[in-house]
């Protein structure tokens, strides 16, 4: 009876401290709720918020984007005068450049949403559809100007596509008496940047199906589409009356930010795009990298229009979606035309016991991702080949021999260089996303993504003159600092799903158990997030590996990395060494997400076998 009335007295003190602890919180009571369901209204804010914001949560707004004030009056001023606006106006090579750019912006974007949409409805839910998803790190890894190399070892006048016609022409020609074909030699640098758009909707379609199958558990379309198919709908006429209308209004946000990619898109631009005239972020930054004061001044008051084009682009969008609602087929329960062969009282999608037909997935959707993962592949081929390449003659498919003196006579100071950065501004970008997470403002983090769905000519003209105010530029601290504003929002983009779903209940009854806030963090929170905080690292890196713009304007032309040499060296520099900087630019990314792999196994483990220290008696705050 004793030990009994002990552990009664010791059940009703932990109940007590527990519903102390609650409403220190701020969590209400209500016996007919569950206490986890109370808990998430709590980490709906963020875990342990309260009404106030804590100082420390401000600090990446101060680091990251705070100085962007000083740069914004810079940008400004000198368009306050009529000048600039009047030299450009009178530009002769200003409106070519901007209908080029919303062509080749609007065609790979809506080109790259079509792939997404033809590979989600031909291959989910099909193992085909598990198999995409695990290979899609890799696609997503491939930077995009070693992606745009490859693609143009693949098609320029003596490129590998060019051998292979050259050759199966003369071999026909042995055969049948008829002329040898010839090789397109517009291809690269093409007049209306055909190339250049098809090239960014394929880098930018994994991006997009990567945004789709994040959507898709959330939305129950497994369950609607055998719903669908168990009324006899064919899987076409699902996606297109049912599924899509409901998916795409949640892919604005990814739409936007591929159309304002392709729209300041300047690396591949130069490497693929025409050159009279060039795209308009090309020509922007060919006019803000001129000697003349008007040049800079009209290149300023250019970037500008890059907003403007987007506003218009995502306000064209909406009313053309309006308008497909107004006039989108409803299902009104007429099924399309059934397959040949089925008797006509079964549905094509029962099986004759009335059950849903298994779906086997389209073949068409296996061919197009396998001709898409096939580019990709071949792409990356071909700059493996060139950087080991000896004299490879025309029309030869396969070099004559095979050395490694491009890599012996490589300067790797560019590779360091992208090291350093690439490492250090991940390392500065983790402790400012974990601190926003656990004490930041949640209503305000959409607008910490703005730069991932803004032109970058526009933001990183305002960081350059940050930085000549603060006479910073041409530094290794300031081209970290120039990084943190892409890597910042993309690692806060991967860790803020994980960090939400965790259960409050751990940290609460970590607070109850009298830990300070910081110590739960450190012991319990953050070791449980290993996983998603790895992969976030490696996301990290592999934005900073790709970063052009920003290591140029805030380098000064003094830093040097893998990806500033390729595009250098795109215009006409030495073939073998260009293959070489593109396959280090692919292979850091990969390097990154590999160790991620690895280390994401090792660490689970030794969260499983508890090898974590998460509480010890010495570290306890009693208050």
């Amino acid at each position: 009876m004793q030990v009994s009335s002990q552990r009664h007295k010791l059940a009703n003190k932990l109940k007590t401290a527990w519903l102390n602890a609650r409403a220190r919180l701020g969590i209400r009571r209500d016996r007919d709720t569950d206490d986890r369901v109370q808990c998430n209204e709590l980490g709906n804010r963020t875990l342990f918020s309260t009404n106030t914001v804590h100082p420390i949560a401000l600090l990446p707004i101060v680091i990251i984007f705070a100085p962007l004030a000083a740069g914004l009056p810079a940008l400004v001023t000198p368009l306050l005068h009529s000048a600039p606006w009047l030299a450009l106006l009178d530009a002769p090579r200003l409106w070519p450049a901007l209908l080029l750019s919303l062509g080749s912006a609007t065609g790979s974007t809506v080109l790259a949403l079509l792939l997404c949409m033809l590979i989600t409805a031909g291959l989910y839910p099909h193992r085909r559809w598990l198999q995409l998803q695990q290979r899609l790190p890799s696609f997503l890894a491939l930077p995009h100007v070693a992606f745009a190399i490859g693609m143009a070892f693949l098609l320029t006048p003596s490129g590998w596509l060019a051998r292979s016609v050259a050759l199966l022409s003369s071999s026909l020609a042995e055969l049948v008496s008829w002329a040898p074909l010839t090789f397109p030699n517009a291809l690269v640098h093409d007049r209306y940047a055909l190339t250049l758009s098809i090239t960014l909707a394929i880098k930018e379609c994994w991006f997009l199906l990567w945004a789709v199958a994040a959507l898709l558990p959330r939305q129950s379309i497994e369950q609607q589409l055998t719903l669908a198919r168990t009324l006899g709908y064919p899987t076409w006429q699902i996606w297109l009356q049912v599924l899509w209308p409901q998916l795409l209004p949640r892919l604005r946000w990814p739409l936007v930010a591929v159309a304002a990619y392709s729209l300041s898109v300047v690396d591949m631009a130069l490497i693929l795009g025409p050159s009279t005239p060039p795209t308009l972020a090309v020509l922007i930054w060919q006019w803000l990298s001129d000697a003349d004061p008007l040049q800079r001044q009209m290149g300023l008051a250019a970037s500008l229009l890059l907003p403007l084009l987007l506003c218009m682009l995502g306000l064209s969008a909406a009313l053309l979606w309006r308008g497909l609602q107004s006039f989108w087929q409803a299902p009104t329960g007429r099924r399309a035309a059934r397959q040949h062969g089925l008797s006509q009282t079964v549905p094509p999608n029962l099986t004759m016991t009335g059950r849903p037909r298994p779906h086997r997935g389209s073949r068409p959707a296996s061919l197009l991702f396998g001709l898409l993962a096939s580019l990709s592949w071949l792409a990356l081929a071909l700059i493996t080949l060139w950087s080991v390449a000896g004299r490879w003659f025309y029309p030869a498919l396969w070099p004559a021999e095979l050395t490694l003196q491009s890599w012996q006579q490589l300067d790797w100071q560019p590779f360091f260089s992208t090291v350093l950065l690439a490492v250090s501004s991940v390392i500065v970008a983790l402790p400012l996303t974990l601190i926003w997470l656990e004490w930041g403002v949640r209503r305000l983090q959409p607008l910490l993504y703005l730069p991932l769905i803004f032109p970058a000519l526009p933001l990183v003209t305002i960081q350059y003159h940050a930085l000549l105010l603060a006479n910073a530029d041409g530094s290794i601290s300031a081209v970290i600092w120039s990084h943190l504003l892409w890597v910042f929002p993309y690692m806060l983009l991967i860790l803020s799903g994980p960090y939400r779903a965790l259960d409050p209940r751990l940290l609460l009854t970590a607070r109850t158990l009298g830990y300070r806030r910081y110590q739960a963090c450190l012991r319990l929170l953050w070791p449980s997030l290993w996983r998603p905080i790895i992969l976030a690292c490696a996301v990290g890196i592999s934005v900073s590996v790709a970063q052009y713009l920003p290591t140029l304007f805030a380098g000064a032309g003094r830093i040097a990395t893998v990806t500033t040499e390729a595009v250098t060296l795109s215009s006409g520099g030495n073939r073998r060494v260009l293959a070489v900087q593109a396959l280090l630019q692919c292979l850091l990314p990969w390097l990154a997400f590999s160790i991620a792999a690895l280390t994401s196994r090792l660490g689970q483990g030794r969260v499983l076998s508890g090898s974590y220290p998460v509480f010890s008696a010495t570290d306890r705050h009693t208050s």
